[in-house]
């Protein structure tokens, strides 16, 4: 996916997946240093907003699962 084309995105338009992705391109990028400084901080800071949507995708992810859990465990319980 092109630098540009990523970075314009809106977070909502985004899978965890695709988040992922991204993020690994640019950590890539990142340690192989050939960024300018400008363009490696547009980076940074992208990255950030991708940490964070990841971050908040495994979070729904979690409660999801634990509410299932829930829901299992009850209805094994029940006669």
């Amino acid at each position: 996916m092109e630098e540009t084309q990523a970075a314009g995105r809106n977070s909502s338009d985004w899978t965890f997946e695709q988040a992922m992705r991204r993020l690994e391109e640019i950590v890539r990028q990142l340690e192989a240093g050939d960024l300018p400084l400008d363009a490696s901080i547009r980076s940074y800071e992208e990255s950030m907003r991708l940490v964070k949507f990841c971050r908040e995708q495994l979070d729904k992810a979690e409660f999801q699962l634990e509410k299932l859990g829930q829901e299992l465990a009850d209805e094994s319980v029940s006669p």
